[in-house]
């Protein structure tokens, strides 16, 4: 980018989407913001109280940008930010974007007149078995209100994410949530719900945001915050303690193991968290399109915005198998990207002078996870599999057709593990079909013996994520026979009849209303199965009808919307719903 960064950025239409921050950035110097650049050559730019407005990379390449405003009290407050990802795409962050209500009818019960906030407190507490210090650190007095009538309301505000489809709030999208940060004063790290619904990128980047709030309000004091995880619950795993990790160093109590702490849900928020030395830096070239993150003096991965597979490349350090074959090296001031054959060379820009990578590259793995796709590769276009993710209504917007598959696929996995007669249906199975199931083909595939496998798919994008998902179980097991005998069909399935012992079948949408085309599959299906198979079926409550005339004995069936894996969705999303009917089948074809 040519010219000065800093008048760059300031100009730059991509950088500035906030009206206050526009007009300020108008008049600059005479408005009394400054601009801090780091030692890291990274710009933070400053209103005049001292808050961020605006972060980039040396060359002014937005990172975040934060409007900032006043509460009812007067008192300073983040009203919302933009987040960059690595490929490009912004999303929104909103503090209290997400409001839950909860309603009780206390009047039955005795002395309620003489019921405080604190009362509450206590008995929300002891239902969800947490610390009555956690409820009293989440829930204010203005969230716990008892009327006149003895009907409390209890509040619970979360931090909600969006999807920008043009980098605006105007188009924005509930993704996810997480637990309401005091974005002012930032003293805890936050439970992210929904996680598997964040675009990639999401959680590093609402990091770069809360480290960089951080470290300007500990700036000049004689040492800095511990942060703590707090959560109502927690939900302890290894990818967050990674990514804490990245911008904070893990301390546990007389000297234990942080990382088997942190995985005790009730023993996490005993590990304190203060700011790691070097934590990720992300530097942008849009000549390139590319984002190139290092931390310290080494590269991390590099991302591409303009390739279709949707994936980084990594560093090698350190790995016996670089993930998916995508290897990014720095060799002679030169970035070298490579994918199995692929490989592209790149000039790095002199601020990137110092990160190194290893030089030593592993052999590719036996097996490509493009090689799933017979008898070819479908075509996506650059972008469309990093935004392949499952989106959820924050409001009573009924749950899309592949956003409610999980709910259906983690069950049946559940219920393989508690129930024998279903345990052993799944275990004796040799030849399974998975159709209309993208985004939950690598739930459905057992992964304790070599097995035909046979997806029949509609959605490339998020095929593509699950084959991608499939090579890392068999890369972490070194089980590559697997992933070979498993193959992804884009056009209809055409195997003969009675080739499949297990069926998983999601009926599409689009036909629940029309007769002739539901009935049509149905048979189809049940043509694929063996004698003695099984199936599992989702469909509207009128499949039911078909799947008797099909031949198809009905073991049981259940509606999708009482399945605990939606009524644990509905614990973070009270609103949710499923479209109407939409039911669980197990036939058996005798």
């Amino acid at each position: 980018m040519a010219g000065d960064p800093v008048r760059t950025a300031l100009a730059s239409p991509d950088s500035l989407r906030f009206p206050a921050n526009q007009i300020l950035a108008h008049h600059f110097d005479q408005s009394g913001g400054r601009v801090v650049r780091q030692a890291t050559g990274h710009l933070v730019f400053y209103r005049p109280d001292g808050r961020r407005f605006l972060a980039t990379d040396p060359q002014g390449h937005p990172l975040h940008e934060c409007e900032w405003g006043a509460d009812p009290r007067g008192q300073t407050v983040l009203v919302r930010a933009r987040l960059r990802l690595d490929w490009g795409r912004w999303v929104g962050l909103k503090p209290g974007g997400l409001l839950n209500e909860t309603r009780l009818n206390l009047a039955t019960k005795p002395g309620w007149q003489r019921l405080k906030a604190e009362d509450l407190r206590h008995m929300a507490a002891q239902a969800m078995r947490v610390p009555i210090e956690e409820v009293r650190f989440f829930y204010g007095d203005e969230d716990l209100v008892i009327d006149a009538h003895g009907q409390a309301t209890v509040r619970h505000r979360k931090d909600a994410f969006y999807v920008l489809e043009d980098g605006t709030f105007e188009s924005a999208r509930f993704m996810s949530c997480m637990g309401a940060m005091h974005w002012e004063q930032i003293d805890f790290l936050p439970v992210v719900e929904l996680f598997k619904s964040l675009l990639p990128g999401t959680g590093s980047a609402a990091f770069e945001l809360i480290r960089g709030l951080y470290d300007d309000q500990n700036e000049g004091q004689p040492s800095p915050r511990s942060l703590r995880y707090r959560g109502i619950p927690t939900y302890p795993s290894e990818a967050a303690f990674r990514l804490f990790s990245s911008f904070f160093t893990a301390q546990a109590p007389d000297g234990r193991d942080p990382v088997a702490l942190f995985m005790d849900p009730s023993r996490s928020h005993q590990i304190t968290w203060l700011p790691a030395p070097a934590p990720p830096l992300r530097y942008f070239d849009e000549a390139h399109h590319l984002c190139l993150t290092g931390q310290g003096e080494e590269l991390l991965k590099v991302t591409c915005a303009d390739e279709p597979a949707g994936l980084p490349y990594v560093n090698p350090k350190g790995r016996r198998m670089v993930a998916w074959d995508r290897s990014a090296v720095i060799v002679d001031g030169h970035l070298q990207l490579s994918d199995r054959d692929y490989k592209q060379v790149v000039p790095l820009s002199p601020e990137l002078a110092r990160v190194t990578s290893s030089p030593v590259v592993p052999p590719p793995s036996p097996v490509d996870w493009r090689s799933v796709f017979v008898p070819a590769v479908p075509v996506v276009q650059a972008g469309d599999v990093f935004g392949a993710v499952l989106l959820y209504p924050g409001d009573e917007t009924p749950v899309g057709e592949l956003a409610a598959q999980p709910f259906v696929a983690d069950y049946l996995q559940d219920l393989a593990e508690q129930d024998r007669e279903i345990g052993q249906i799944v275990m004796r199975a040799e030849r399974i079909l998975i159709d209309n199931g993208d985004a939950v083909i690598s739930t459905c595939v057992p992964f304790d013996r070599p097995r035909e496998v046979v997806a029949h798919i509609l959605h490339p994008p998020f095929a593509y994520k699950q084959a991608q998902q499939l090579w890392t179980v068999c890369a972490e097991l070194q089980r590559w026979e697997w992933l070979q005998r498993t193959r992804f069909i884009v056009s209809p399935v055409t195997s003969q009849a009675g080739s499949y012992d297990l069926v998983y079948a999601w009926l599409p949408y689009a036909e629940f209303e029309q007769a002739s085309a539901l009935a049509a599959r149905v048979r189809n299906l049940a043509q694929r199965m063996k004698a003695g198979g099984n199936a599992f079926i989702v469909g509207p409550a009128r499949a039911g009808d078909e799947l008797s005339r099909a031949g198809l004995q009905r073991c049981w069936e259940e509606a999708v919307e009482r399945l605990p894996t939606f009524a644990m969705h509905r614990t973070i999303l009270p609103k949710a719903r499923l479209r109407s009917g939409l039911t669980l089948f197990h036939v058996r074809r005798a």
